[in-house]
């Protein structure tokens, strides 16, 4: 086979196996089988193990680096990541509209729309040219620390954007996407039931075992625990 098309053949698996992890782990509405992933899986580790320059940042072989990093490397953000603050009555919510309406009066007149807020680790994922290069913490809110060697194994972050034919939506040269990496509330009760039976300490709560494992310096040991990247 020439070059061309062992690098079609390639861009063709990564393409496949990339719509289909987005489907299983975000849509939660896969459309083949694991054995089917598995063996297309298979393939392209093969073909990329023959021939290394096929190997792109955003191929699904490269969500786990093989070895770990010795430190956490500092990260300045572009624009200052807050935090968010606890709301626990209604009333609150009232006083901050109120808080808000002084400083733009249109908000009395506004909609809102509210989601849950979920504790685990706040993190940045920055993508260039739409493929994955940065996963940051937000630390202090101006610098963070990179993990983008961990946030790589979550299955739910992709490695690169899709872009939509229906909007014709064109990728930008960068994007910045901020959210949560948490941990269910089912995997932490039998993570720490794990480790319990192997003696090992347990963790408090989801949170800080979400937190807890994105600080580890090996991505191998990120890869085996369940967490989730919301935005």
């Amino acid at each position: 086979m020439s070059h061309k098309n062992l690098s079609e053949r390639a861009r063709q698996l990564r393409n496949l196996l990339n719509t289909y992890s987005y489907e299983y782990h975000v849509l939660d509405s896969p459309s083949v089988d694991d054995a089917i992933y598995d063996s297309l899986l298979a393939e392209l580790k093969v073909l990329e193990a023959q021939h290394p320059k096929l190997i792109t940042p955003d191929s699904p072989t490269q969500r786990i680096s093989a070895e770990p990093l010795d430190a956490f490397v500092k990260v300045p953000h572009i624009y200052r990541m807050l935090s968010l603050n606890d709301v626990f009555s209604e009333q609150e919510v009232f006083d901050w509209v109120a808080r808000i309406s002084k400083l733009q009066s249109s908000v009395q007149d506004s909609q809102f729309w509210g989601d849950i807020k979920m504790d685990g680790l706040a993190c940045s994922l920055v993508y260039e040219n739409g493929v994955l290069t940065t996963a940051v913490t937000r630390g202090d809110g101006y610098v963070g620390e990179d993990i983008t060697h961990n946030a790589r194994t979550i299955s739910s972050i992709p490695l690169s954007l899709r872009s939509s034919s229906e909007t014709e939506m064109l990728i930008p040269q960068r994007t910045e996407v901020r959210g949560e990496i948490v941990m269910y509330k089912d995997d932490f009760a039998l993570l720490n039931k794990e480790l319990q039976a192997t003696g090992e300490k347990v963790y408090a709560n989801p949170r800080n075992l979400a937190a807890g494992t994105m600080r580890q310096l090996d991505p191998r040991i990120v890869a085996k625990r369940k967490l989730y990247f919301r935005a």
